[in-house]
């Protein structure tokens, strides 16, 4: 291409916000909307599970899940996320985004109902096959991360590529939401067609045997808005962007965005021929790749599994930190399925206030601001909030301070989405070339699920009391809520550090971003490019 981009690339570009850009981020969101459901929905029924399948007579507690059932319950939809995430981004890019993009789909639709359908006989064996149907559905959600990412990168423009890739992750604020909204429908409808009373009053007749139904609803519903996307999914052509620089057919490139655009897109024989001409470039496991793109993906993995400690720590046992401070009542003083109305109710709340405005700030200026100034001062003030919850943490459990600590609590989730949890999705889709953008966006991302992992394995035995006796049945004594906060502050400031690694993209092309126009320049021409990447280019 002798330096020079081909139209249909330039063509994408340069275009004008339309409607194709919205359909897009609606049909790659909805697969987000649906992850998001699906990976936090487990949290709203695990007290429920604990209840019908762990009672034990003669306790002054509810039954609850053993410890080692409930990381795993937990935690087995990261395992499989993360394993989706490497094998997904990788056949992204040998067989294409599209073609890959159905299967992630079909199998979320497949395991959310299996999921709901857990059987056996026996408390162990429907744990066992709702962790194996968990883990298959975290493997399809694992490989919408890379794809919706590079799809979307790869349609968008420059001007606004950013706030369309973060509109897509923000589609994860509503499936929380969602989530948490469809717990206390049921919830509510459960409660008033089957009364129960409090544990304390009825162990047995606390929880209704109709309770068995309403985590299973809970699970499946998840695989309504993935299966109703499916068809649009399946109609959307193949990203330009593969097409031409990966695949070498840039005049199927130039036929697909014409459609898409509606508008006339020169073929460029001449060019085509110098496309199908180039070599591959350089591999992902080369000293050139290295030398260009190796602290940049160090960055981006660094950063997305530091974050995700934070997150999914704080998002998965939200409701054992409102039970710490009294903002949930205690277990025995609620029938089984108004446990989960109030746990949902809590999580809502915290969605609703924090968690979807944080995303959507996100998509309002992180093309004004820059993905770098966005993710340092999320990181910042993530690491500000969570001393303050953490260093006077005696304070804030009295009666009277527990609204204080729910807002404080709120800010560090709104920091985190207004902040690294969006950019650290954004940024990998822009800065690799396009034979590994899936690739690189699926490592980054898996390092965050690893992150996750961490936080929903080792903060479920971290954050237990420091008293063994008052700590939750079954589990060693931990460090207590206050200590693992201050240990949450400390990853959140390391994320702060590493976050020099990760270069800017506002404004500049995939290509710049990328280096992929030097690639394509004649020996001697090409300037050498920065070890930084950040080279210059004039903002759209």
């Amino acid at each position: 291409m002798a330096g020079e981009q081909l139209q249909v690339l330039n063509a994408l570009d340069v275009a004008k916000t339309q409607w194709y850009h919205f359909t897009a981020i609606i049909i790659a969101g909805m697969g987000f909307f649906t992850d998001a459901y699906d990976l936090f929905c487990i949290s709203l029924v695990t007290k429920l599970l604990g209840r019908i399948y762990y009672h034990v007579d003669g306790m002054e507690k509810p039954g609850s899940l053993p410890p080692n059932v409930s990381a795993a319950v937990n935690g087995v939809a990261f395992c499989g996320t993360l394993a989706g995430q490497l094998f997904f981004g990788w056949l992204g890019d040998k067989l294409g985004r599209k073609k890959v993009y159905g299967m992630t789909l079909m199998l979320m639709v497949i395991c959310s109902v299996a999921s709901g359908l857990s059987f056996g006989h026996t408390p162990k064996s429907v744990m066992a096959t709702l962790c194996f149907f968990r883990f298959w559905l975290g493997f399809g959600i694992g490989g919408d991360y890379p794809l919706s990412a590079t799809i979307m990168s790869e349609y968008a423009n420059k001007k606004t590529r950013g706030a369309f890739i973060a509109a897509v992750f923000a589609m994860q604020g509503f499936g929380i939401l969602a989530g948490g909204i469809f717990a206390i429908i049921l919830s509510s409808s459960f409660n008033a067609m089957f009364e129960a009373p409090s544990y304390e009053v009825d162990a047995l007749r606390s929880t209704v045997p109709q309770a068995d139904y309403v985590w299973r609803i809970i699970l499946m519903v998840g695989a309504l808005p993935a299966a109703l996307t499916y068809y649009w999914r399946m109609k959307m052509p193949e990203t330009a962007r593969y097409t031409a620089l990966v695949a070498k057919n840039a005049k199927r490139a130039a036929s697909d965005m014409s459609k898409v655009l509606q508008m006339d897109i020169e073929a460029e024989p001449q060019k085509i021929e110098q496309v199908k001409e180039q070599k591959s470039g350089f591999g992902l496991f080369t000293k050139e790749f290295a030398k260009r793109h190796g602290l940049h993906l160090l960055g981006t993995t660094s950063t997305w599994f530091l974050l995700d400690i934070a997150f999914y720590s704080q998002n998965l046992f939200q409701k054992d930190i409102f039970s710490a401070i009294g903002w949930i009542p205690s277990a025995k003083s609620m029938n089984a399925i108004d446990e989960v109305y109030r746990i949902a109710r809590a999580q809502t709340l915290i969605a609703l206030c924090s968690t979807v405005p944080g995303y959507w700030f996100t998509v309002a200026f992180i093309d004004k601001m820059g993905r770098f100034a966005i993710q340092l001062m999320g990181f910042f003030f993530m690491t500000v909030f969570m001393f303050a919850l953490a260093i006077p943490y005696d304070h804030w459990t009295h009666k009277d301070n527990r609204i204080g600590f729910v807002i404080m609590y709120s800010l560090t989730f709104f920091f985190a989405n207004f902040g690294p949890n969006a950019t650290t999705f954004v940024v990998p889709a822009e800065i690799f070339p396009a034979r590994l953008r899936s690739t690189c966006h699926g490592i980054s991302a898996a390092s965050g699920k690893l992150g996750a992992i961490v936080g929903a394995f080792g903060f479920l035995y971290l954050a237990q009391n420091q008293d063994k006796a008052k700590a939750d049945a079954g589990y060693p004594a931990g460090i207590g809520v206050k200590n693992s906060l201050i240990v949450l502050g400390v990853i959140n400031a390391l994320g702060f550090l590493f976050t020099f690694l990760v270069p800017e993209s506002k404004g500049k092309s995939l290509e710049e971003m990328s280096g992929e126009n030097e690639d394509n320049e004649p020996q001697g021409e090409a300037e050498p490019p920065s070890s930084s990447g950040r080279r210059t280019a004039p903002v759209a």
